[in-house]
């Protein structure tokens, strides 16, 4: 994968941070979609969120390229949020004034929560590409793109035990992020119906997340071939670091979070060689599908798609499928076009990037299939 430049992140987190216009020329109000954004395009998490606004903002230029959705052009307008659930509320309140009627973000599960809390008010209609946290639809007018926290903790210790990865494994998991501990909370639990034991978890917090050497020692005392982390790549990046600086070989394994391990400012990026995740998208798959979106995006953006970016691009698509099927016009107030997409989304099939023939349940979780991936000479790769 090829790293951003600080120039280059910086230039574009910024650029469209105010309103990104894709392709929408100088329609009135009242006849284009306008489609808000959230999510960090700074900090410790901007690569989360430097790929949802490019996949999102991808999408938007293709189908507007298109004539728009049912004859009415797409306005884009992307707000940072610094991964902080205040700043999330603040720009989904400034996106309000700018007309949003139609939400994709936020980025992460916090934010998402702290934002779904507002939106419902509101009736806005709200996708997330990336918070998996079971909370982020705890309300009608949310849907997710990604896999929900306990699919992922399942799938994971389904693989593990059915590939026979390893028969000892230990846990190193945020038990102050909602992220991390829901998925841990459901690896526990399916870990005791497979062929391998848990023999050592250990957790750390917001607060100390800079050494883990502790939890290294004790999967290290315990006898553990696989670490499980269901954590942040930043935080994974650390491990990894400190694993190799100890001497220990752990096999490590994780979740959707590790996704951008490899544009980690300053890592070793072999040190993540052989690391092991699950992950709705591989950007080196054969299908024609995901060679266009490939191309199309490191031309735009000059950097290899990660599975956020794809799940921002078909939430996009998403959204277009369920305008078209409850056949709604921008011009509606946000609270009618909230109704309208809530129900075409239990009644639409979408075949996207990060999965075939989605489909979506009333409570707003997704159902598709999830891809194994290694990591193989500094890319992501898919496990045939």
């Amino acid at each position: 994968m090829k790293k951003f430049t600080k120039l280059f992140a910086v230039v574009l987190s910024t650029a469209m941070v105010v309103a990104s216009f894709a392709g929408c020329g100088s329609a009135k109000g009242g006849d284009t979609w306008k489609i808000g954004g959230i999510g960090p395009t700074t900090g410790g998490a901007a690569v989360y969120g430097i790929a949802v606004q490019n996949g999102a903002d991808l999408a938007i230029k293709e189908i507007n390229e298109k004539g728009g959705i049912n004859g009415h052009k797409i306005e884009y307008n992307f707000q940072d949020d610094e991964l902080d659930n205040e700043k999330s509320v603040n720009a989904y309140n400034a996106l309000k004034d700018w007309g949003m009627n139609v939400l994709v973000g936020s980025v992460t599960s916090g934010c998402c929560i702290a934002v779904a809390a507002e939106s419902v008010n509101d009736n806005m209609f709200q996708i997330t590409p990336s918070g998996s946290a079971p909370d982020c639809i705890a309300n009608k007018n949310v849907f997710q793109v990604c896999f929900n926290d306990p699919n992922q903790g399942i799938g994971a210790a389904s693989y593990i035990g059915s590939n026979n990865v390893a028969s000892k494994v230990a846990v190193i998991y945020d038990s102050s992020d909602v992220y991390s501990s829901g998925i841990y909370q459901k690896f526990a639990q399916e870990a005791a119906n497979q062929p391998f034991d848990i023999v050592s978890a250990e957790a750390f917090t917001a607060d100390s997340k800079t050494d883990f050497s502790v939890q290294l020692q004790k999967a290290a005392d315990a006898g553990a071939e696989l670490v499980f982390l269901p954590i942040y790549y930043t935080e994974a990046s650390l491990i990894l670091t400190q694993a190799a600086s100890a001497g220990y070989s752990f096999k490590f394994f994780g979740c959707d979070g590790l996704d951008g391990i490899l544009g980690v400012e300053n890592f070793d990026t072999s040190l993540a060689e052989g690391v092991m995740l699950l992950t709705p998208f591989a950007a080196d798959a054969a299908d024609e599908k995901t060679q266009h979106f490939v191309k199309a995006y490191e031309e735009a953006y000059g950097d290899t798609p990660n599975q956020f970016a794809a799940d921002a691009y078909d939430a996009v698509y998403i959204i277009k499928a369920a305008i078209e099927k409850a056949n709604i016009e921008p011009s509606a107030s946000v609270s009618e076009i909230g109704d309208a997409l809530e129900k075409a989304m239990t009644e639409i099939t979408v075949d996207g990037l990060t999965g075939e023939a989605m489909n979506w349940d009333a409570n707003g979780a997704v159902n598709k299939a999830p891809k194994a991936m290694e990591i193989k000479d500094g890319n992501y790769a898919l496990i045939q």
